[in-house]
């Protein structure tokens, strides 16, 4: 009898503590929500009514119309299609680049293999701004200033997508690699056939951290890009803010459309995400 008032007694502390956890998540979850609602209700106000006081999260009028006023003040279409282009060039570049170089670190044997590794990820210490100038004067040498080509060449190879992959290949049995190769097939069929195909959720992790890395980008076409037609989102907001500072309806309006395509991405991908996050890391 007293053991089974025990069991209840824990099982009533357990469902306590869950209470509580879930009380504190969802409280932490609407504070980070906080700004984004804000946001959104900002966006569709007239600029006096964004900082009236006390402040209506539901406008009395709703002004849609700023949601149409904002591609004619600049041309934000440009922007977002320069912005796209980029991103899904570097994002396929980095998940080629990055696959290919984790699967000779995780599954090829050659000397020094190891200590290559260990010099290439070191990299990641290195702040950008140390080589900034360098690559950027190579790449005025090469004939890249002021295309968006400087921006997918110096983006198209990382040391943490290199990272990111190996480790999640690392979990991948290596039998089933030795099986394929006295099948007769080559590394990049086992490359293409067996590991790329097992590694989804690597893959789904290191597209969402490229693609949201590269669409809110602003130091490097800030400094690689100065003609206005090949500018990005994140230069063009820039702009937009400096020409209609006063006009924080549009503001907001604007910097919520720039929000949109990272958010898809990450709908879409993110079961994929979250087992990448739970697994890659922790083998090897």
């Amino acid at each position: 009898m007293s053991a089974n008032k025990k069991t209840v007694h824990m099982s009533a502390g357990q469902v306590v503590l869950s209470v509580l956890k879930y009380a504190v998540l969802i409280a932490l979850a609407i504070v980070a929500l906080i700004p984004f609602v804000w946001m959104i209700s900002s966006s569709i106000k007239t600029s006096i009514e964004v900082f009236s006081v006390p402040m209506n999260w539901i406008p009395k009028e709703f002004h849609w119309e700023n949601y149409s006023l904002i591609w004619e003040r600049v041309p934000l279409a440009t922007y977002f299609k320069n912005t796209a282009v980029l991103a899904i060039v570097v994002t396929f570049m980095q998940i080629l680049t990055s696959s290919f170089a984790a699967y000779a670190f995780a599954k090829m044997q050659f000397k020094g293999r190891d200590m290559l590794f260990m010099c290439y990820i070191g990299t990641i210490a290195v702040p950008w701004q140390a080589y900034m100038v360098p690559q950027f004067i190579m790449m005025r040498s090469i004939g890249l200033y002021d295309t968006i080509w400087a921006l997918v060449v110096l983006q198209s190879f990382t040391a943490f997508g290199v990272f990111l992959m190996r480790q999640f290949y690392l979990g991948i049995p290596n039998d089933l690699s030795e099986a394929a190769r006295i099948d007769g097939l080559s590394e990049y069929g086992i490359w293409a056939r067996i590991v790329l195909p097992l590694a989804k959720p690597a893959i789904a992790t290191l597209c969402i951290f490229t693609f949201v890395n590269t669409w809110n980008d602003y130091m490097g076409p800030m400094i690689y890009l100065t003609t206005d037609t090949k500018k990005t989102i994140q230069v063009g907001l820039r702009r937009f803010i400096q020409a209609y500072s006063a006009d924080y309806n549009l503001i907001m309006a604007a910097s919520l459309c720039s929000l949109i395509p990272v958010s898809v991405v990450f709908l879409f991908l993110q079961r994929y995400f979250i087992e990448g996050i739970a697994t890659t890391g922790m083998k090897g």
